[in-house]
């Protein structure tokens, strides 16, 4: 036997158990996060806020997530996650309460996620089986690939690892492999990787910053000048989120009531809630292409403002020309 599997189950009772409720036919191989790492802080803070996620989410549906592994497996919360998200209407009930059913309806809703995320099928890190099995590394893969790609603003808590073990069942009996798995990116090594054209811009061609926050501020006030506002300064006219939010309203043709934001925010919170909003707005309209942490819209940090802009106006400029 290998020594891992044991280390993983000290006791003769627990490894008894755990072969006794978990059946691995021959040939079969699963992976699974090791109990020393389900206590990982980075883990929980992770798993917390895919859960608030979720239910900020599909708070109009009523719908309140406690547990990842107990309340998304049967597939109705991921139904209604992925038409809230994807603006999809899925031909599959809405309840499904034998497991053939929830088997049906898991299948309809993984297909229509590789889809919307342009995923092969080698690419999967979850399955209709890991899902329906209650398997958390693979539920924790597939919200992460959805947040990352139907919410990109929202700040998932990056280096995210958990320690796994393979259990196979060959001929010669159970063999095993250890492993550490990331769950969610390295944020140095994206941000090394990056080669993002502003970051360019502000490194190694200052100079030109100002002419490009002429053309932006003037695609700005193009469309809320029609409204009678003038934007000047860019480092402090959208830090309320205020100018973002009717700007976005312009060019998407959003009805944006007065009850949902703060038309003249009092405080940081009250800004903080307008930027969430139009972060929001643009990641469901599929306008935004990057991680924004929405605190550096409130302090101002100019190149996050000007790279949500130029979401903006590339888009609209593309289809104005």
């Amino acid at each position: 036997m290998d020594p891992d599997f044991l280390n993983v189950l000290t006791q003769p009772s627990a490894l008894d158990q755990f072969l006794h409720e978990t059946v691995i036919a021959k040939g079969e191989k699963k992976k699974f996060i090791k109990p020393t790492s389900s206590t990982n802080p980075r883990l929980e803070e992770l798993k917390l806020l895919l859960i608030d996620w979720i239910n900020r989410t599909l708070q109009e549906e009523h719908i309140v997530v406690k547990s990842l592994e107990e309340d998304l497996y049967d597939g109705l919360v991921l139904h209604h996650l992925l038409e809230k998200l994807g603006s999809l209407k899925l031909d599959v009930d809405k309840i499904a309460l034998t497991e053939k059913k929830q088997r049906q309806k898991l299948s309809v809703i993984m297909e229509a996620v590789a889809k919307c995320l342009q995923l092969e099928e080698r690419q999967l890190k979850w399955s209709v089986e890991s899902i329906l099995a209650k398997d958390l590394l693979s539920t924790l893969h597939l919200l992460v690939a959805m947040a990352k790609h139907f919410t990109p603003s929202l700040a998932l808590p990056p280096n995210v690892q958990v320690e796994t073990i393979t259990i196979e069942n060959t001929s010669r009996g159970l063999k095993t492999a250890s492993a550490v798995e990331s769950i969610t990116d390295n944020k140095e090594n994206t941000e090394a990787q990056s080669n993002d054209a502003f970051d360019e811009l502000f490194r190694r061609a200052p100079d030109k910053l100002d002419a490009v926050k002429k053309v932006l501020l003037q695609f700005v006030n193009q469309h809320v000048g029609k409204l009678g506002l003038n934007v000047k300064d860019m480092e402090s006219q959208f830090s309320d989120g205020v100018i973002l939010l009717i700007l976005i309203g312009q060019l998407e043709g959003y009805f944006l009531n007065l009850r949902n934001f703060f038309l003249t925010p009092g405080s940081p919170t009250e800004m903080l809630h307008n930027v969430n909003l139009a972060l929001d707005l643009l990641a469901e309209g599929g306008l935004l292409n990057f991680s924004v942490n929405s605190e550096d819209v409130v302090n101002r940090d100019v190149k996050t403002t000007m790279k949500i802009l130029y979401c903006l106006y590339s888009k609209y400029k593309t289809k104005e020309a």
